[in-house]
């Protein structure tokens, strides 16, 4: 038996790996290997889920950022950026559309803008929780205060996505301002965690400088944090970035990482993400092939998607878009599976609470 043989047979009857065994995972890497932890994958997400695809509303709310993320479009030196703030009017008819569109879970997302102040987030949130109580409130506006999180977390939101996006110092270093740290983020995350949100972490793939080592360290942290969701998708460059030249992540890495996440935390909730989809026409669907189970289309209004641009290409129409939202069940019923309505919580988290 290969060493490769050894580790796989690890990963699918334990679903825990160690570092050096992630690498040796990663580096020899094939399709046979490749094919067949997707199958274990796509088997253990419908042995706690079933054959159901959970929806997130997602509502980009502000293209402002203090950030100077050295990869992302919406970076605050990035003078050509088209900026837009939605007022809180513009959020909560986002919000109701989605709702009585069918979806229980919104993703309020945005750059790390000062004019949201935390009173104004917990307003938003209290008052969207206020006309659907039942709906899941999700947050992904960075890195913030313990204290802030705690006022989030009362106002009533559930959730929060904070992509740790390279859990190495050095490698986070050379994607970021010195005002920016990995240490903090991690902090931001177990914060979370401890506070009680269904916390999302994850990162890119192929990003700039990015090692296989670095992705072997990625998949511990999140074995260490075990967050409830997990987003990962291509490395994606943008032409007013320093990256503009550097080629996007690859398809294929991404999707047997989206098998392996999904064996080392079985009942994580696990995007395919917009980026999948900007890549490959059906990376959506391979994602889901691959063990992913949550599809996330665009609830923002149509004349503002375009200017949340992140990276180049991004995709904000079609079956990305809310109202294609028969379309995208239509993608999913063609390989075997079911967009539904309900929250989509994570098990593990509904069990241990």
């Amino acid at each position: 038996m290969t060493e490769l043989q050894q580790v796989t047979d690890k990963l699918l009857t334990e679903g825990n790996i160690t570092r050096e065994e992630a690498i040796v995972l990663l580096n020899n890497r094939n399709k046979d290997t490749q094919a067949l932890l997707a199958s274990k994958a796509s088997e253990t997400a419908k042995s706690i889920y079933g054959n159901r695809i959970f929806i997130r509303g997602l509502v980009e709310f502000t293209s402002f950022c203090r950030n100077d993320c050295y990869y992302c479009g919406i970076r605050h030196s990035n003078k050509n950026a088209s900026r837009y703030r939605l007022t809180k009017n513009e959020i909560l008819a986002c919000a109701s559309h989605g709702y009585m569109s069918g979806f229980r879970t919104i993703v309020l997302q945005g750059g790390e803008d000062a004019f949201f102040t935390d009173e104004l987030i917990t307003d938003i949130v209290s008052s969207i929780k206020s006309e659907h109580p039942d709906l899941a409130v999700t947050l992904s506006i960075g890195e913030k205060s313990r204290k802030s999180y705690q006022a989030f977390f009362d106002a009533g939101c559930d959730r929060y996505l904070l992509r740790h996006e390279t859990a190495d110092s050095e490698h986070y270093a050379k994607l970021h301002p010195s005002t920016l740290s990995a240490d903090n983020r991690k902090r931001c995350l177990f914060d979370l965690k401890d506070i009680g949100f269904q916390t999302g972490a994850g990162f890119m793939v192929g990003s700039p400088y990015q090692t296989i080592e670095n992705i072997a360290d990625d998949l511990m942290f999140l074995k260490a944090l075990r967050p409830e969701m997990v987003g990962i998708g291509p490395f994606i460059p943008h032409k007013d970035t320093c990256f503009a030249g550097h080629p996007h992540g690859d398809l294929d890495l991404t999707l047997y990482l989206l098998s392996v996440i999904r064996l080392m935390l079985p009942s994580v909730l696990l995007p395919a993400t917009t980026a999948l989809g900007t890549i490959d026409p059906h990376g959506r669907e391979l994602g889901i092939l691959a063990g992913a189970n949550v599809v996330m289309p665009n609830l923002s209004p149509e004349d503002v998607r375009a200017k949340y641009n992140l990276y180049d290409n991004k995709a904000c129409s079609g079956a990305e878009a809310a109202e294609y939202l028969n379309s995208l069940k239509e993608e999913m019923r063609s390989i075997g599976y079911e967009i539904v309505t309900d929250r989509g919580d994570n098990a593990e988290f509904i069990l241990n609470r």
